[in-house]
């Protein structure tokens, strides 16, 4: 409940608390205090009893904390009833990668396949490695808007 507290928090905490109610009043205000966060958490429980009881069997594994947007992702991500694994095995970044970076140094890619990451939208594959050729060595290329 109080995980965020730390140990210098806690002290300023009872020092500001021992000076407000005074050193004969604070044991009575923590005995009420936890009386009350003892009363809070029971009404809790039995709010979630009769929630469950009210829902029928088919929710008994309903979990109040699974209505927390990370801990219900998180749930459905361990389930992996789409396969989601086997699509994060199937994508290779560090291969993609090196063919990139080979394929823009100029070099040979160390396996002959072509995979769909090197192709283009049209399918075929771009080929980095050749230079345009132009008769005139002053000619610029053309502008490409895309590109800029």
């Amino acid at each position: 409940m109080f995980n965020d507290i730390g140990p210098l928090e806690l002290v300023t905490i009872v020092v500001i608390a021992v000076l407000v109610f005074g050193p004969d009043k604070l044991p009575k205000m923590i005995q009420d205090v936890s009386r009350t966060i003892r009363k809070i958490r029971e009404f809790s429980e039995s709010a979630k009893q009769d929630i469950r009881s009210e829902l029928g069997p088919e929710f008994k594994d309903f979990e109040f904390e699974d209505l927390n947007p990370k801990t219900f992702i998180r749930k459905q991500l361990e389930n992996d009833d789409l396969g989601l694994k086997e699509i994060r095995n199937g994508f290779d970044l560090k291969k993609e990668m090196a063919e990139v970076t080979d394929a823009v140094h100029g070099r040979e890619p160390e396996s002959s396949t072509s995979s769909s990451a090197s192709s283009g939208p049209t399918g075929g594959t771009v080929d980095m490695t050749k230079k345009p050729t132009s008769t005139d060595p002053d000619e610029r290329p053309p502008f490409d808007a895309d590109a800029t």
